[in-house]
């Protein structure tokens, strides 16, 4: 059931196929994993260093972005999607909710980085209630404006030289 054609009673049905965002949007998590993984590989001699809020940081943006692809690439709308769309959800929503508690570019004030928590913390109570109210499309618009803004332009934002992540992977 990757492809639907034709109408409902709700409007004309869309394809539920993956298309080339959704492509890019699972190598870009794929990605940015790697690089996740490859960075804590290589500062392993200051992790004693490192905050457990930090630890609990990257972990539930780690479990996120395993899950990504998967949720780009598979069959839509059937039980292992809606259960790894709760996982991915409730990954988000505390990747989002522990950010707002690590305040090191400007220690002890939020920095511009901390928008994409607010957007977050936002979208995901609309992902989920787009997705039981079966509005696809709105569902999927959000879905990818948070994929491509939480994680692939904060992500992007964590790989800076002067940033922990950055520093062990570039350092």
């Amino acid at each position: 059931m990757a492809t639907l054609a034709g109408t409902s009673e709700r409007g004309p049905v869309q394809s539920l196929a993956p298309d080339l965002i959704e492509r890019v949007i699972a190598a870009g998590a794929a990605l940015m994993l790697a690089l996740l993984l490859a960075a804590v590989a290589r500062g392993h001699s200051q992790w004693r260093d490192v905050p457990a809020l930090v630890w609990l940081h990257l972990g539930t943006i780690a479990v996120a972005l395993a899950i990504t692809p998967a949720m780009m690439l598979r069959r839509r709308g059937d039980r292992l999607h809606r259960r790894l769309g709760w996982v991915w959800a409730a990954a988000m929503f505390a990747t989002a909710l522990i950010s707002l508690g690590v305040r090191t570019i400007r220690p002890g004030h939020f920095s511009l980085i901390h928008l994409f928590s607010v957007m977050t913390l936002v979208s995901v109570p609309l992902i989920l209630v787009t997705a039981r109210r079966h509005k696809v499309a709105r569902h999927r618009r959000t879905v990818r404006g948070l994929l491509i803004g939480g994680l692939m332009v904060a992500g992007f934002f964590t790989l800076v030289p002067s940033r922990l992540l950055g520093h062990w992977l570039l350092g």
